[in-house]
Parts: C-alpha cells; sequence; structure tokens
C-alpha cells in the first residue's frame, strides 16, 4: 500500500469551520477512485496549510490519479500548487474495525 501525503499552502488562513465547509464541497470527488482505500482532508493548525492524506493499494494507481488536471483542481480551487510525497505503507493499524492490515 502507498500512503500519499498532499500539502499547499494556502493564500489566506482559514478556520476549521471554513475548512469543514471547503474539503465538504469537493469530498463526493473522491469516491469509486480506482485504486484508493482512503482520503484524509488535512488543515494545519495555524490555518495556513491544507492538503490530504491518500491510502492507496498500490502507487501506480496513485500515479495514475495525480494528472496535470487534477494538479489544476488544486491550484483553481485553493489558489496553490501541491506538492506530493510518497510513502510506503507496509502495515496499518485500524482500530475503528480493530483490523492490522499488512501489504502483500
Amino acid at each position: 500500500m502507498i500512503t500519499v501525503l498532499v500539502q499547499f499552502k494556502l493564500t489566506q488562513t482559514i478556520s476549521h469551520n471554513q475548512a469543514r465547509e471547503l474539503f465538504s464541497s469537493t469530498a463526493d470527488k473522491y469516491r469509486d477512485i480506482p485504486g484508493l482505500i482512503r482520503k484524509y482532508y488535512i488543515l494545519s493548525s495555524d490555518g495556513k496549510t491544507a492538503g490530504g492524506v491518500y491510502l492507496w493499494k498500490s502507487q501506480d494507481e496513485a500515479e495514475l490519479f495525480y494528472t496535470d488536471e487534477w494538479q489544476q483542481f488544486i491550484s483553481d480551487k485553493y489558489s496553490a500548487l501541491p506538492t506530493l510525497d510518497y510513502f510506503y505503507s507496509p502495515v496499518i493499524v485500524d482500530n475503528l474495525t480493530e483490523e492490522i492490515v499488512v501489504d502483500d
């Protein structure tokens, strides 16, 4: 499994309430994406940096998603270009489902 950390600096500080509204407006866009297991929207405590943490089945599937069009969408929506960092995630502890998931 692959975790991708996406971050971008916001041109204006946003509050938790603003973030919830903004992020909720795009959440449906991430349903049924091939290979995407989970997505977390993130906002720094100072409200100046936002992004997402994505868990993917494979790096190939992740790389197919982060197209120029996706980057343009982020740029248009948040007035910032995202940075992407890829991490191998060999083991995941999920306390909601009480599972430990190990990558094949």
